[in-house]
Protein backbone atom coordinates (compact mmCIF):
# COMPACT_ATOMS: atom_id res chain seq x y z
CA UNK A 1 0.00 0.00 0.00
CA UNK A 2 1.72 3.30 -1.20
CA UNK A 3 1.22 6.63 1.36
CA UNK A 4 0.13 9.79 0.21
CA UNK A 5 0.28 13.23 1.98
CA UNK A 6 -2.29 15.82 1.63
CA UNK A 7 -1.69 19.35 2.98
CA UNK A 8 -3.82 22.15 3.13
CA UNK A 9 -2.34 25.17 0.38
CA UNK A 10 -1.17 27.81 4.07
CA UNK A 11 1.96 24.99 3.87
CA UNK A 12 3.04 27.11 0.50
CA UNK A 13 4.81 23.84 0.02
CA UNK A 14 7.34 24.19 -2.79
CA UNK A 15 6.33 23.60 -6.33
CA UNK A 16 6.74 21.32 -8.37
CA UNK A 17 4.85 19.12 -5.82
CA UNK A 18 6.72 15.73 -4.48
CA UNK A 19 3.87 12.94 -6.68
CA UNK A 20 2.92 11.97 -3.27
CA UNK A 21 1.61 15.39 -2.01
CA UNK A 22 -1.87 17.30 -2.58
CA UNK A 23 -2.44 20.19 -1.73
CA UNK A 24 -5.86 21.41 -0.73
CA UNK A 25 -7.26 25.22 -1.40
CA UNK A 26 -8.15 27.30 1.73
CA UNK A 27 -10.66 29.75 0.74
CA UNK A 28 -9.55 33.69 0.61
CA UNK A 29 -11.84 36.25 0.73
CA UNK A 30 -11.69 40.28 0.09
CA UNK A 31 -15.10 42.11 0.41
CA UNK A 32 -17.74 39.64 -1.26
CA UNK A 33 -15.37 38.13 -3.39
CA UNK A 34 -13.92 34.66 -2.63
CA UNK A 35 -11.29 32.79 -4.31
CA UNK A 36 -9.40 29.28 -3.77
CA UNK A 37 -6.25 29.66 -2.94
CA UNK A 38 -3.24 29.44 -5.50
CA UNK A 39 -6.14 27.83 -7.79
CA UNK A 40 -8.01 31.27 -8.43
CA UNK A 41 -5.60 33.47 -6.31
CA UNK A 42 -1.14 33.33 -7.18
CA UNK A 43 0.21 35.00 -4.76
CA UNK A 44 1.56 37.69 -6.33
CA UNK A 45 -2.38 38.46 -7.54
CA UNK A 46 -3.18 38.12 -3.46
CA UNK A 47 -0.61 41.06 -2.67
CA UNK A 48 -2.15 42.72 -5.08
CA UNK A 49 -5.35 42.92 -3.88
CA UNK A 50 -3.56 42.95 -0.23
CA UNK A 51 -2.82 46.70 -1.22
CA UNK A 52 -5.69 47.66 -3.19
CA UNK A 53 -7.85 47.10 -0.18
CA UNK A 54 -9.06 48.87 2.93
CA UNK A 55 -9.82 45.94 5.07
CA UNK A 56 -7.75 43.04 5.40
CA UNK A 57 -9.23 39.58 3.69
CA UNK A 58 -10.41 36.58 5.67
CA UNK A 59 -8.84 32.97 5.32
CA UNK A 60 -11.31 30.38 5.82
CA UNK A 61 -10.73 26.89 7.22
CA UNK A 62 -11.28 23.63 4.93
CA UNK A 63 -14.42 21.75 5.94
CA UNK A 64 -14.88 18.01 7.07
CA UNK A 65 -16.83 17.30 3.88
CA UNK A 66 -13.24 18.61 1.42
CA UNK A 67 -11.23 16.28 3.76
CA UNK A 68 -13.64 13.30 3.42
CA UNK A 69 -13.89 13.75 -0.20
CA UNK A 70 -10.38 14.02 -0.63
CA UNK A 71 -9.49 11.11 1.96
CA UNK A 72 -12.27 8.82 0.05
CA UNK A 73 -10.73 9.15 -2.92
CA UNK A 74 -7.22 7.99 -1.92
CA UNK A 75 -8.14 5.10 -0.35
CA UNK A 76 -10.35 3.88 -2.67
CA UNK A 77 -7.69 3.78 -5.21
CA UNK A 78 -5.70 1.45 -2.20
CA UNK A 79 -3.76 4.01 -0.58
CA UNK A 80 -3.01 5.36 2.97
CA UNK A 81 -2.97 9.00 3.73
CA UNK A 82 -1.18 11.09 5.96
CA UNK A 83 -2.42 14.59 6.46
CA UNK A 84 -0.09 17.64 7.59
CA UNK A 85 -1.90 20.41 8.47
CA UNK A 86 -2.35 23.92 9.42
CA UNK A 87 -1.40 24.81 12.71
CA UNK A 88 -4.78 24.17 15.83
CA UNK A 89 -3.64 26.91 17.22
CA UNK A 90 -4.15 29.13 13.91
CA UNK A 91 -7.14 27.98 12.37
CA UNK A 92 -10.03 25.01 12.80
CA UNK A 93 -8.78 23.35 9.92
CA UNK A 94 -7.09 20.56 12.02
CA UNK A 95 -10.25 19.89 13.84
CA UNK A 96 -11.81 19.05 10.27
CA UNK A 97 -8.95 16.93 9.13
CA UNK A 98 -9.33 15.32 12.64
CA UNK A 99 -13.62 14.68 12.07
CA UNK A 100 -13.15 13.36 8.65
CA UNK A 101 -10.13 10.96 9.40
CA UNK A 102 -12.49 9.16 11.99
CA UNK A 103 -14.60 8.06 8.65
CA UNK A 104 -10.75 5.95 8.05
CA UNK A 105 -9.68 4.11 11.08
CA UNK A 106 -6.24 3.19 10.58
CA UNK A 107 -6.24 4.15 7.07
CA UNK A 108 -5.81 8.67 7.43
CA UNK A 109 -3.57 9.89 9.74
CA UNK A 110 -3.62 13.35 10.87
CA UNK A 111 -0.38 15.39 12.16
CA UNK A 112 -0.89 18.90 13.48
CA UNK A 113 1.89 20.68 12.03
CA UNK A 114 1.85 23.26 14.45
CA UNK A 115 3.02 26.19 11.62
CA UNK A 116 2.32 27.11 8.96
CA UNK A 117 3.65 28.70 5.64
CA UNK A 118 7.22 27.44 5.22
CA UNK A 119 7.39 26.00 8.30
CA UNK A 120 4.27 23.64 7.21
CA UNK A 121 5.26 23.35 3.91
CA UNK A 122 9.23 22.13 4.81
CA UNK A 123 7.25 19.10 7.37
CA UNK A 124 5.41 18.73 4.37
CA UNK A 125 8.54 18.16 2.20
CA UNK A 126 9.98 15.57 5.39
CA UNK A 127 7.02 14.08 4.95
CA UNK A 128 7.77 12.77 1.31
CA UNK A 129 11.19 12.24 2.10
CA UNK A 130 9.88 9.36 4.53
CA UNK A 131 7.84 7.99 1.62
CA UNK A 132 10.58 7.57 -0.56
CA UNK A 133 12.32 5.70 2.39
CA UNK A 134 9.70 3.45 2.44
CA UNK A 135 7.83 3.89 5.66
CA UNK A 136 4.58 2.75 5.70
CA UNK A 137 1.49 5.92 7.16
CA UNK A 138 1.92 5.29 10.82
CA UNK A 139 5.56 5.21 10.94
CA UNK A 140 5.61 8.58 8.81
CA UNK A 141 2.87 10.14 11.22
CA UNK A 142 4.64 9.48 14.51
CA UNK A 143 8.11 10.37 12.87
CA UNK A 144 6.55 13.65 11.91
CA UNK A 145 5.33 14.52 15.41
CA UNK A 146 8.55 13.76 17.10
CA UNK A 147 10.51 15.91 14.35
CA UNK A 148 8.05 19.09 14.01
CA UNK A 149 9.41 20.04 17.53
CA UNK A 150 12.66 20.34 15.42
CA UNK A 151 11.25 22.77 13.19
CA UNK A 152 12.06 26.78 13.47
CA UNK A 153 10.14 29.56 11.57
CA UNK A 154 11.44 33.01 11.67
CA UNK A 155 10.82 35.92 9.49
CA UNK A 156 11.70 39.59 9.16
CA UNK A 157 9.23 42.20 8.63
CA UNK A 158 9.59 45.21 6.49
CA UNK A 159 6.03 46.85 7.67
CA UNK A 160 3.75 47.25 10.66
CA UNK A 161 1.10 48.42 8.58
CA UNK A 162 -0.39 44.93 8.38
CA UNK A 163 0.05 44.44 12.52
CA UNK A 164 -1.59 47.66 12.55
CA UNK A 165 -4.67 46.56 10.40
CA UNK A 166 -5.18 43.08 12.19
CA UNK A 167 -4.93 44.89 15.73
CA UNK A 168 -1.88 43.26 17.15
CA UNK A 169 -0.19 46.92 17.38
CA UNK A 170 -1.58 50.44 18.56
CA UNK A 171 -2.08 52.78 15.43
CA UNK A 172 0.83 55.05 17.75
CA UNK A 173 3.09 51.92 17.92
CA UNK A 174 3.05 51.68 14.09
CA UNK A 175 3.60 55.09 13.78
CA UNK A 176 6.41 55.73 15.41
CA UNK A 177 7.77 52.05 14.18
CA UNK A 178 7.72 53.65 10.94
CA UNK A 179 9.01 56.86 11.65
CA UNK A 180 12.31 55.22 13.00
CA UNK A 181 12.41 52.60 10.40
CA UNK A 182 11.20 49.61 12.96
CA UNK A 183 11.64 46.27 11.80
CA UNK A 184 10.06 43.02 13.59
CA UNK A 185 11.13 39.45 14.03
CA UNK A 186 8.51 36.96 14.65
CA UNK A 187 8.25 33.21 14.87
CA UNK A 188 6.00 30.79 14.90
CA UNK A 189 6.50 28.63 18.45
CA UNK A 190 3.99 26.24 19.92
CA UNK A 191 1.92 26.51 17.08
CA UNK A 192 1.35 30.15 17.76
CA UNK A 193 3.00 34.22 15.87
CA UNK A 194 5.63 35.30 18.42
CA UNK A 195 7.69 38.68 18.35
CA UNK A 196 10.92 37.47 19.02
CA UNK A 197 12.31 41.36 18.62
CA UNK A 198 12.97 44.61 16.88
CA UNK A 199 15.75 46.48 15.05
CA UNK A 200 16.51 49.68 13.58
CA UNK A 201 16.42 49.38 9.73
CA UNK A 202 16.75 46.41 6.99
CA UNK A 203 20.72 46.12 7.70
CA UNK A 204 20.01 45.71 11.79
CA UNK A 205 16.89 43.75 10.66
CA UNK A 206 19.15 41.08 8.67
CA UNK A 207 21.77 41.04 11.57
CA UNK A 208 18.87 39.82 14.32
CA UNK A 209 17.32 37.58 12.01
CA UNK A 210 20.54 35.91 11.63
CA UNK A 211 21.13 36.01 15.80
CA UNK A 212 18.21 34.40 16.28
CA UNK A 213 19.14 31.73 14.79
CA UNK A 214 22.19 31.10 15.54
CA UNK A 215 21.03 30.93 18.85
CA UNK A 216 19.62 27.23 18.05
CA UNK A 217 21.31 24.35 17.64
CA UNK A 218 22.41 24.92 14.00
CA UNK A 219 20.68 24.13 10.77
CA UNK A 220 20.21 20.48 10.06
CA UNK A 221 20.71 20.53 5.91
CA UNK A 222 19.99 16.43 5.90
CA UNK A 223 16.19 17.79 6.24
CA UNK A 224 14.30 20.11 4.22
CA UNK A 225 14.91 23.96 4.64
CA UNK A 226 13.33 26.80 2.84
CA UNK A 227 13.80 30.37 2.62
CA UNK A 228 11.02 32.61 1.35
CA UNK A 229 9.26 36.15 0.84
CA UNK A 230 6.17 38.19 0.86
CA UNK A 231 5.02 40.73 -1.55
CA UNK A 232 6.14 41.04 -5.83
CA UNK A 233 9.79 40.06 -5.58
CA UNK A 234 12.79 38.94 -3.77
CA UNK A 235 15.28 41.98 -3.52
CA UNK A 236 14.94 42.03 -0.01
CA UNK A 237 15.66 38.10 0.51
CA UNK A 238 18.77 38.26 -2.16
CA UNK A 239 20.14 40.45 0.58
CA UNK A 240 19.44 38.77 3.24
CA UNK A 241 21.25 35.82 1.76
CA UNK A 242 24.06 38.11 1.12
CA UNK A 243 24.44 39.44 4.82
CA UNK A 244 23.64 35.50 6.28
CA UNK A 245 26.28 34.12 3.76
CA UNK A 246 28.24 32.43 7.13
CA UNK A 247 24.97 30.08 7.56
CA UNK A 248 24.77 29.10 4.07
CA UNK A 249 28.34 28.42 2.76
CA UNK A 250 29.81 25.08 2.67
CA UNK A 251 26.64 23.31 3.43
CA UNK A 252 24.23 24.38 0.49
CA UNK A 253 25.02 24.92 -3.81
CA UNK A 254 21.13 25.57 -3.87
CA UNK A 255 19.06 27.48 -1.67
CA UNK A 256 15.23 26.59 -2.12
CA UNK A 257 13.10 29.79 -2.38
CA UNK A 258 9.60 30.27 -2.23
CA UNK A 259 6.93 32.60 -1.75
CA UNK A 260 4.71 33.54 1.37
CA UNK A 261 0.87 33.07 1.11
CA UNK A 262 -2.17 34.10 2.23
CA UNK A 263 -2.11 32.62 5.79
CA UNK A 264 0.56 34.92 7.19
CA UNK A 265 1.20 37.57 4.39
CA UNK A 266 -2.19 38.89 5.45
CA UNK A 267 -0.74 39.42 9.16
CA UNK A 268 3.19 40.36 7.45
CA UNK A 269 2.28 42.08 4.13
CA UNK A 270 4.68 42.96 1.55
CA UNK A 271 8.79 42.45 1.73
CA UNK A 272 8.80 40.07 4.53
CA UNK A 273 11.32 37.42 4.76
CA UNK A 274 11.78 33.89 6.54
CA UNK A 275 13.80 31.21 6.87
CA UNK A 276 12.61 27.55 7.97
CA UNK A 277 14.61 24.94 8.97
CA UNK A 278 14.77 21.78 11.21
CA UNK A 279 17.48 22.34 14.01
CA UNK A 280 19.88 19.79 14.58
CA UNK A 281 19.58 17.58 17.35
Amino acid sequence: MSVKIITDSASDVLTPYHPAVSVLPMTITFGDQQYRDKEELSHQRFYELLIESEQLPSTSQIGPAQFEEAFQAQVDAGHSVVAVILSGKLSGTYQSACIAAEEFPQKVFVVDSENAALGEGILVQRAAQLVDQGLEAPEIAQRLEDEKKDIRLIALLDTLEYLKRGGRISKSVAAIGGLLSIKPVIAVQNGEVCMLGKARGSKNGNNLLVQEIQKTTGIDFERPYCLGYSGFHNDMLQKYIADSRSLWEGHAEHLPIGTIGATIGTHIGPGAVGVAFFQKR
